[in-house]
């Protein structure tokens, strides 16, 4: 069966193109109107210092880095361990893969940087925790 050519509707496509229009000017003016400021949503900056959410999340923070520290210091049958990592580069160094062993040994020099990072944050939390305590969970800030 043969297709047969049929003239588009012009009516119809006059009428979507003016829909668009119609539509794009109003939705560019709701933009101008919030663009101007007066709208009531925020900035975008920040109003205060997040001392009352800093100080509900610090227990979860504290328990998260525990966990990776543990990590970290495992022996070499925990993934992701220091250990794990040494071993593994000891074993592409005994093989003879030198790029292997390159790419290993800088990951390790990265994970070795961790655990002081880590720790420093520990004790950093452990002071925003005790300040928590002192001021009623940030509820002041």
């Amino acid at each position: 069966m043969a297709r047969t050519w049929r003239k588009p509707a012009a009516p119809r496509a006059r009428k979507a193109v003016v829909s668009l229009v119609a539509v794009g000017a109003l939705l560019g003016a709701a933009g101008a109107a919030s663009a101007d400021g007066t709208g009531k949503h925020p900035s975008g900056a920040p109003t205060g210092d997040g001392a009352k959410a800093l100080c509900k999340r610090a227990p979860k923070i504290d328990r998260r880095i525990d966990r990776i520290l543990d990590r970290l210091n495992g022996d070499a049958s925990q993934r992701g361990s220091i250990a794990r990592l040494e071993q593994r580069v000891a074993n592409a160094k005994s093989a003879g893969d030198t790029q292997i062993e390159t790419y290993l040994d800088h990951r390790l020099t990265f994970r070795r940087s961790l655990v002081p990072t880590l720790e420093s944050r520990r004790k950093d939390l452990t002071d925003v925790r005790n300040w928590c305590a002192s001021h009623d969970e940030g509820a002041g800030s």
